[in-house]
């Protein structure tokens, strides 16, 4: 893995890399894996721990001039690249490179990858998920939706959110739907009292509220009570 540590990665040694990651190749997984995550790229079914400390060794490194540089000839190009975006601490530069990457994810599992560092920089991340989530890419859109996870616990923040979740009231993608639906339980279970009076007034498309009631209703972190109460609240 040493390979992997390079003061620059250059087109004569991309190889090392691409290398090491063919090695990992499971065969007997590829399509379980194609077929969960849903991609069109190609698959070399490598585990997720496997992936984290190849991007760990090359974070050591010169990784700027890898990300630069990477092709993306699999699936698991983006998800090292999404890790290697998520050790960044700099929001400019973590917003680079995120805007790369989103050119060519087309996959929930390589967006559900990325972590965002928004400590002291909470504005900078909020209005950046705001100008992703206009995007025509519905990925990058998933995107946008991600980063507000960083905000559950953020009291400060919490309407702002729900104007933002309003403006997906014609989302049509599903896995768009799905991520809102997910932070929607989350924003139930950290911030109940508030959550409960946007269901009163929200502005959602049917899907995402009665898939957030559902997981909701499935969260052992929801009490019973709230399981019942919250079936008030979808859509028929």
């Amino acid at each position: 893995m040493d390979i992997l540590i390079k003061d620059l990665w250059t087109e004569d040694n991309i190889n090392d890399f691409y290398n090491i990651l063919i090695s990992y190749k499971n065969s007997d997984k590829i399509d379980w894996e194609k077929n969960i995550v849903n991609t069109n790229m190609d698959v070399l079914a490598i585990p997720s721990p496997i992936l984290r400390n190849i991007s760990k060794f090359i974070f050591k490194g010169n990784y700027i001039s890898f990300l630069d540089l990477i092709p993306h000839r699999y699936y698991e190009d983006t998800l090292i690249y999404a890790f290697l975006i998520s050790l960044i601490k700099d929001f400019k530069t973590q917003k680079k490179y995120i805007n790369k990457l989103s050119k060519y994810i087309d996959n929930w599992a390589t967006v559900d990858a990325l972590k965002f560092n928004i400590k002291d920089e909470e504005k900078l991340y909020l209005n950046y998920s705001k100008e992703l989530i206009k995007s025509n890419k519905p990925f990058t859109r998933r995107i946008g939706s991600r980063i507000l996870f960083s905000f559950v616990n953020n009291h400060i923040y919490i309407d702002e959110i729900f104007n933002i979740l309003n403006s997906f009231k014609d989302e049509e993608h599903y896995y768009v739907n799905m991520v809102n639906a997910w932070l929607l339980c989350e924003l139930f279970i950290n911030e109940r009292d508030n959550t409960l009076n946007y269901l009163k007034h929200h502005n959602l498309n049917k899907f995402t509220i009665n898939k957030a009631i559902s997981k909701c209703r499935d969260s052992f972190r929801v009490s019973d009570e709230d399981k019942e109460l919250l079936l008030k609240y979808k859509v028929k």
